[in-house]
């Protein structure tokens, strides 16, 4: 601390805090001889929160778990979809937390579930008492590559997306893929759509990968069911991670707005909140990277043919390349909330070629149109169903 000479009775305070945390690649994390979910905190209890549909596929494993390590477990289930993440539902996690008496130094919060209900609890973490430790197991693909794996917590508020959150890490991140296998097919498609993004933007051989074994993926749902299957599913989670991790960590408190793995979120959040509850969150990504990539071919940042395969693999392992509320309007909207949201300026993320990506400030309400117009003519005929 140091007084300020020039101004009498002010003082400058200067503090660092160091921010540590560990991503975890660990398959089946509550088989009894597993201590991975413990590892965090000392003491004897811990408070769960389960998604609902987790705790009717696993919550007896689940609860087994803890009793078979002697520690007293308190289970919560919550339904969390985008239609439940609200300050409501976080409400309702932190009375059930004042019921249970947490003792915040010793007994980290654990969550179970997908990156809503991650979300969710992560905002509850960092919020109650100012900041409780928590250790966060995904259960959804968009959790595993995705929500679960950086800083950002949040709760959707008046209409649009995330609008209240804070940057507040979990202690510990344990990836286990086997939880995919319980998932729905839509969802890990949904799921895949963040790890295009990633390969669009930064790595054209994990885009190569997906465009060989996409489809593979997803009718064996990353759990290995052949050789050629498993080691897919082993590289382009590994690849996606550590990709996405490679792009937040010298940029974790979002303090540099041009962030490639924002490429797809430009006009999705808009999107997908109009479209609740039909359009889940990577679709809403998807249409805007197909947007996106059409802007981009048409600015020569990228030729036809690598246009064309960027169409292919969405439609291989369907995802929509197109929606109705593409509408000019909307879009005019979604980029006015978004330039907001990056300090006055659009900051557009645009793919150069299969793997690169460039930002730009000067997207026209014209060239959108444009480009919607091409859009909705490489969607696959008729279209993939909206329900």
């Amino acid at each position: 601390m140091n007084a300020n000479a020039e101004r009498p009775g002010s003082w400058r305070v200067r503090a660092q805090q160091l921010v540590s945390y560990e991503v975890r690649i660990r398959e089946h994390v509550f088989r009894p001889d597993r201590a991975d979910v413990l590892e965090i905190g000392s003491g004897r209890r811990r408070f769960v929160v389960v998604d609902h549909a987790v705790d009717l596929l696993h919550g007896a494993g689940i609860r087994a778990y803890f009793d078979h390590h002697g520690v007293e477990s308190t289970v919560l289930t919550v339904r969390a979809d985008e239609s439940a993440k609200d300050f409501g539902t976080a409400a309702r996690i932190v009375e059930a937390l004042d019921a249970f008496g947490l003792a915040r130094r010793r007994e980290p919060l654990i969550v179970v579930g997908g990156g809503v209900l991650t979300d969710i609890v992560g905002l509850v973490a960092s919020l109650y008492r100012r900041g409780t430790p928590f250790v966060r197991v995904p259960t959804t693909l968009v959790g595993l590559v995705d929500a679960g794996v950086g800083a950002k917590t949040g709760v959707n508020f008046n209409g649009h997306k995330n609008r209240l959150g804070t940057y507040a890490p979990a202690a510990l991140t344990l990836l286990d893929r086997f939880f995919l296998a319980t998932l729905a097919r839509r969802h890990v498609s949904n799921g895949i759509a963040e790890i295009l993004k990633l390969a669009l933007i930064k790595d054209a051989r994990l885009f190569d990968l997906l465009e060989q074994h996409g489809r593979r993926l997803l009718d064996e749902k990353f759990q290995g069911v052949t050789p050629a299957g498993d080691r897919a599913a082993v590289a382009v989670l590994h690849a996606a991670t550590e990709g996405m991790l490679e792009e937040l960590e010298p940029n974790l408190w979002e303090t540099e707005l041009e962030r490639s793995v924002d490429y797809g979120h430009t006009f999705s959040p808009t999107i997908e909140m109009r479209a609740l509850p039909s359009l889940l969150h990577g679709e809403a990504v998807c249409v805007d990277m197909a947007l996106t990539t059409v802007v981009a071919h048409h600015r020569g940042l990228l030729t036809e043919h690598q246009r064309d395969r960027v169409f292919a693999v969405m439609s291989a392992l369907e995802l929509p390349t197109w929606h109705p509320l593409l509408e000019p309007d909307i879009l005019a909207g979604a980029l006015q909330d978004t330039v907001r949201h990056r300090d006055g300026q659009q900051r557009v993320p645009l793919p150069v070629g299969i793997g690169d990506v460039t930002f730009v400030n000067d997207i026209t309400q014209a060239e959108l149109e444009a480009a919607t117009a091409v859009q909705r003519t490489l969607a696959p005929s008729p279209p993939l169903p909206f329900p």
